[in-house]
């Protein structure tokens, strides 16, 4: 039997809600989580169930004429009979690319004239990223494309605007780096929908789409190109006020039993928390400059070290 190929989660460091409006991204592959396909014996798993119905959409998309990702649908319609489920580790409505990693994986193992990851220009990740959002659109309404896009090349991308965006390399920790990012578990699944919903409707008032415009894409912009450098002093002065922001101005996509803890982190300077994908529960990410004395400050939540910084 074929190996099958694995597919990671993603995160989005920054850069949630903020790409709606222009403002820059930078995703990364969190390689704790994964999925892969496989044929099970019972033919009915929830997956499978799943993917069944996932078929119909894209089948819908190709009858309309309107694919954007040419597949063989033939070959998926006959693997899903045979019992075809997709087994992954990545946690479902918490942010951290769990339908990217399904997407990426049918297009991998379905496109008829695959985008080569290993060779991929930058004319065609924005054309990949394109193909993903059409196939993702399924699970969310509306989809960038972003987490299928980070999921399927296995590599960092920044986003400087919907039309420019390339893989880029990290800044490497060193013997002593002390910082961290970090997840902090809410326990509770989010759902991408209505939180998407909420921020539509507040996009409506002038206030939220100046604060939009203004404030939050210029912290926002400002930590991407200060994190991109290991430029770590102007990047927690920026964190700070980006997560003072989001704290001020999201206050529906952050669960009700963390704002005070946000609160703290902002107070004390210990660390900075900030929504991981579009929030109402799932992941909160979190960067501080000392990972062992935010972890005794969070003491009682839940923690996932990301990367050391």
């Amino acid at each position: 039997m074929i190996k099958e190929s694995l597919f990671y989660s993603k995160i989005l460091l920054f850069g949630e809600y903020g790409i709606i409006q222009d403002a820059m991204g930078l995703s990364i592959p969190y390689n704790f989580y994964k999925g892969k396909f496989h044929f099970s014996k019972d033919k009915y798993s929830d997956s499978n169930e799943h993917l069944r119905i996932y078929f119909t959409y894209l089948s819908y998309l190709d009858t309309l004429g309107i694919a954007k990702a040419q597949l063989d649908l033939k070959s998926l319609k006959k693997d899903i009979q045979t019992g075809i489920s997709f087994d992954s580790t990545i946690p479902q409505g918490f942010g951290v690319g769990s339908s990217g990693a399904l997407v990426a994986a049918i297009y991998d193992k379905y496109a008829l004239k695959k985008i080569d990851p290993e060779r991929i220009t930058k004319v065609q990740l924005t054309e990949l990223k394109a193909i993903f959002g059409q196939m993702e659109s399924h699970f969310h309404g509306k989809s960038s494309g972003l987490d299928p896009l980070i999921c399927y090349l296995n590599l960092p991308v920044v986003i400087r605007s919907k039309e420019d965006l390339s893989t880029v390399g990290l800044p490497q920790e060193t013997a002593d780096s002390k910082g961290a990012i970090f997840l902090l578990n809410t326990n509770l699944p989010g759902e991408t929908q209505p939180m998407v919903q909420i921020f539509m409707e507040r996009m409506k008032e002038q206030g939220f789409r100046k604060m939009m415009k203004t404030e939050l894409k210029k912290y926002n912009d400002e930590c991407i190109k200060s994190f991109l450098k290991g430029d770590f002093n102007p990047l927690f002065g920026n964190l700070k006020k980006l997560s003072a922001l989001v704290l001020q101005n999201f206050s529906p996509m952050i669960p009700e039993g963390f704002k005070e803890v946000w609160k703290q982190g902002i107070e004390s300077g210990d660390y900075y928390l900030k929504l991981c994908g579009s929030g109402g529960g799932g992941y909160i990410l979190g960067f501080t400059r000392d990972y062992a004395h935010a972890q005794q400050q969070l003491k009682g939540y839940e923690l996932e070290l990301v990367q050391r910084i």
